[in-house]
């Protein structure tokens, strides 16, 4: 088994950084080093599996890869019992690219969710291509299968027979991969976190705790199809169920709207950090989130619209959208040449990334 060093760049930066702040006053380094975005949610706990696990391996295979082993039934692990792994690439710049996928849901009335960790796929954005703008960037990959949108963090009898048959362990599986992350990447430019479905939602649980990882590093987001659009009450329901209340600040009694939405959660985000960009990518009629709501999709349509058009609002300059006028479900991955509104799916990201003015909301609607 292959040892798993820290990159020759990375210990440079943490080198140069040691000396940086060896001749500084430490009141003003400290005052450098703490971001102090979300620590009401620190306060509630939900950094409190972070440093607490380290993979059993970590095994070269191949074409940079890393692939990081948790074993045992301690710890993290898929919600059925399966072993949980996630996966790190290597690439030749200094930016970091971590991807939260998706699975489905396993809720306290219905469970539909992999239970097995995915190992990194290589087209859409995941595709190391020279033509993809993340194609030279360090690669964070978060496989899902804890059925829970990486916030979980309970044991369930589902059947009632006395036995524990779902280890809803998805806190655990976040905090230790982004551990094993910033352990392998400690020092990058900029952050581009985004993930698609179940993952579109866990990149905004995800969030604090990347922020607490890393202060200081400007943070790009992008949630594909994940949007936090549901009915009243069952975001509530699932994260009662999960044991996940305290990913919502006690400060925000709206951060579930009386809408059954995340929006007021996605603004919270937004004003605790001055430095992250935020966006959303969807269709108005995406075929599994406005499938849980009665009707034709016109009440999912109408209410994706008023949330981009609040956070918009609100947020002119570190919010933006993509939206596709039909049901397409996950654009980052399986849609990535797509065009809607004018722009690529593709390029759209790049202008991201990239910092470009030309980096602005596009839809089919237009």
């Amino acid at each position: 088994m292959k040892q798993t060093p820290v990159k020759p760049m990375a210990l440079l930066g943490l080198l140069i950084l040691f000396i940086s702040c060896s001749n500084d006053d430490p009141a003003e380094m400290e005052a450098l080093a703490t971001n102090t975005a979300f620590q009401e949610l620190f306060d509630q706990g939900i950094d409190r599996y972070l440093g607490v696990f380290s993979p059993a391996t970590s095994e070269e295979i191949g074409g940079g890869q890393i692939l990081h082993t948790f074993q045992g039934m301690e710890g993290p692990i898929c919600f059925t019992g399966n072993e949980f792994t996630m996966t790190t690439r290597d690439g030749s710049s200094d930016k970091l690219m971590i991807f939260l996928q998706g699975g489905g849901v396993c809720g306290p009335i219905a469970c539909d969710a992999v239970d097995t960790a995915t190992s990194i796929p290589t087209f859409g954005i995941l595709n190391p291509s020279p033509d993809n703008p993340t194609a030279n960037y360090d690669v964070g990959y978060i496989p899902y299968c804890d059925g829970t949108f990486f916030t979980g963090d309970a044991e369930v009898d589902s059947d009632g027979d006395g036995q524990i048959d779902r280890h809803h362990r998805g806190i655990q599986n976040l905090s230790a991969a982004l551990d094993v992350i910033a352990r392998r990447y400690p020092n990058p430019s900029l952050i581009f976190l985004t993930g698609n479905s179940a993952g579109g939602f866990g990149v905004h649980f995800a969030l604090p705790l990347v922020r607490k990882l890393y202060p200081n590093v400007r943070i790009e987001l992008i949630n594909d199809s994940g949007v936090g659009i549901m009915p009243p009450g069952l975001i509530s329901s699932f994260l009662s169920a999960w044991n996940a209340t305290s990913f919502l600040p006690a400060s925000c009694p709206t951060c579930i709207g009386a809408d059954g939405n995340l929006t007021d959660y996605h603004a919270y985000q937004l004003a605790q950090d001055a430095n992250i960009r935020l966006a959303f990518i969807s269709s108005t009629q995406d075929s599994v989130a406005a499938g849980a709501f009665a009707g034709d999709g016109a009440v999912f349509e109408e209410e994706l619209l008023n949330a981009i058009s609040e956070l918009s609002t609100a947020y002119p300059e570190r919010f933006q959208s993509m939206i596709a006028d039909d049901d397409t479900h996950t654009f980052i991955i399986r849609q990535f040449t797509r065009d809607v509104g004018g722009r690529t799916v593709q390029q759209w990201i790049t202008d991201m990334l990239r910092g470009s003015e030309n980096w602005t909301s596009v839809s089919d609607l237009e």
